[in-house]
């Protein structure tokens, strides 16, 4: 039974063990990441140029630095996507402008275009302060006579840029590092080298400094972008020829005789291309007439 304890005991505290390793090994990848770096600098130059203290204490202190300070716990890019219809397209752009200028923030695209004679439609594309983001949306929103759509999306980036901000300081010390070594290059080929990978290196901290300020601005600014649907009625123009009120009388009269015209001329075609049959007709209704009032005679006789 102690044994079984014991056995317990030395695979419970193996489990604690495998944990903490892997919790302490992604906060070590970039500092890893840095260190080979120095220590490839070092293999490459250490023993053919004298690096000077300074250096070395330079790079221990790099090695030994904390994670970004100063950042705070979030780093939120924030975007979001609105379909709203609007009873007048130039006052919401208007609007829209203005309540960007209030919150600190600005137009990045705005576009319009008229389909028909019925409806206007544009795309807007506006930038507001992170803390703003929400009171932007709602009087967005309060503006539209219908809101047809909202998409909003966050990514929180904090981890990526920290992880930048390691990488940073690791490529600095190793820029620092050459740097000292092209001091006390004494080969025209030592010297060569070292500036090709200073070079190199150089790229890369512009690259991760790049990287930081696009997500510090992403991050610092929310991204909004607008489409807008106006749909109205316009009233069709009166020509002057619908105002000539003589003219359209004249025409009005011609009209009505020629209808009159016609009208009379079919009939008297009718009765003449017909009358043959129109007599027959006649006459046979004349004798019909006349069979049933004589037999009406005699019934009452």
């Amino acid at each position: 039974m102690e044994r079984f304890r014991k056995g317990m005991l030395a695979l419970v505290l193996s489990l604690f063990a495998v944990l903490a390793a892997c919790s302490n090994a992604g906060q070590s990848d970039s500092a890893k990441s840095g260190s080979a770096d120095q220590n490839k600098v070092e293999r490459d130059y250490g023993d053919s140029v004298g690096g000077t203290e300074e250096a070395k204490e330079k790079s221990a202190s790099a090695d030994g630095a904390k994670p970004t300070e100063g950042v705070s716990d979030r780093m939120v890019i924030k975007n979001a996507e609105l379909h709203l219809r609007v009873k007048n397209f130039e006052n919401a752009q208007k609007s829209f402008e203005a309540k960007a200028e209030k919150y600190g923030g600005y137009i990045v695209e705005s576009s319009a275009s008229r389909d028909g004679d019925e409806q206007m439609s544009g795309m807007m594309t506006v930038r507001v302060p992170a803390p703003h983001f929400e009171s932007f949306l709602n009087e967005a929103e309060k503006d539209a006579a219908e809101v047809l759509d909202r998409s909003i999306r966050g990514e929180d980036v904090k981890e990526q840029y920290v992880d930048l901000d390691s990488r940073l300081k690791s490529k600095k010390a190793v820029e620092a590092r050459l740097l000292e070594f092209m001091k006390g290059a004494a080969k025209t080929e030592d010297l060569l080298q070292i500036s090709a990978d200073l070079g190199e290196v150089q790229e890369e901290i512009e690259q991760i400094t790049g990287k930081m300020k696009y997500l510090q601005n992403q991050s610092s600014l929310s991204t909004i972008k607008i489409s807008l649907f106006e749909r109205k009625i316009i009233a069709k123009a009166t020509s002057p020829k619908e105002l000539d009120t003589w003219a359209r009388t004249k025409k009005q009269f011609i009209s009505s005789t020629n209808f009159l015209l016609s009208v009379g001329s079919g009939l008297t075609v009718f009765f003449l291309g017909n009358l043959p049959i129109l007599l027959f007709l006649a006459a046979v209704l004349l004798l019909i007439f006349l069979f049933f009032k004589k037999g009406i005679k005699r019934r009452g006789g």
